[in-house]
């Protein structure tokens, strides 16, 4: 890569220099004498850096270059895209559903039996909140639910998409969907998902992940079809 693509002076002296995660970066004052720039403008820039999870600024400890994250960066760009415009959570939806499938079968015939168990665990957990009273919406254990599934895809841009995606879910996406027998569907799904993977059975996961997937959908028209039936004139 020609270093003259990266836009930023300081990412650009990152890697200039060779310094790889773990790595402690000068001060901030040798940093600007060494690009010829101002300390406010080196300091604002570490902080964009910071936000974007580039460093880990510590006090009394300095600055070290973190492990590479595309989180981060997609999750800001996500959260201020569905800001501007809710149908980007939309958007964000279809490209990680895209995403869970094209990579499904290298995903899950990854999986050990203790990710097997572990995610059969999630899902007693999620029946228990979803049965308690007041009912729990398990959105945190449907998010590491997912993430469990794809733990193994050593892929930090497909990583981040996918985590992205949990977040802006827990933003906003979680408030489509208030129907409690929505949710309790999805774990039956879940756990149908889980027992072909435990039985190897990863081309009927990847089928069921899909119906797991269109099953907002199939709702709603279900429910379209209920009400026309019981319309005056209908088929009941």
């Amino acid at each position: 890569m020609r270093r003259t693509s990266l836009k930023s002076e300081l990412l650009r002296f990152i890697i200039a220099n060779g310094y790889q995660p773990g790595d402690s970066l000068p001060t901030i004052q040798e940093i600007s004498q060494a690009m010829d720039s101002s300390v406010a403008k080196t300091r604002e820039s570490l902080e964009v850096a910071r936000a974007l999870g580039m460093v880990d600024i510590k006090p009394g400890r300095g600055t070290r270059v973190s492990n590479y994250t595309f989180t981060p960066a997609v999750t800001l760009s996500s959260l201020y895209a569905i800001g501007l415009d809710d149908q980007n959570f939309e958007h964000l939806r279809a490209v990680r559903n895209g995403l869970e499938i094209s990579f499904w079968n290298a995903a899950v015939s990854s999986l050990t039996s203790d990710d097997i168990e572990h995610l059969r665990q999630l899902i007693a957990i999620a029946r228990e909140q979803l049965a308690s009273q007041p009912i729990q919406v398990p959105a945190d254990v449907h998010r590491l639910f997912h993430l469990t599934l794809f733990s193994h895809i050593e892929n930090p841009f497909v990583q981040g998409i996918l985590e992205a995606f949990w977040e802006a879910y827990e933003a906003f996406g979680l408030n489509l969907y208030a129907d409690i027998d929505y949710h309790r569907e999805v774990w039956d799904y879940h756990e149908q998902i889980v027992e072909t993977l435990a039985q190897e059975d990863y081309d009927e996961g990847r089928h069921l992940l899909i119906e797991h997937m269109n099953l907002l959908q199939l709702r709603e028209e279900r429910e379209a079809a209920d009400r026309a039936r019981l319309r005056p004139g209908g088929f009941e």
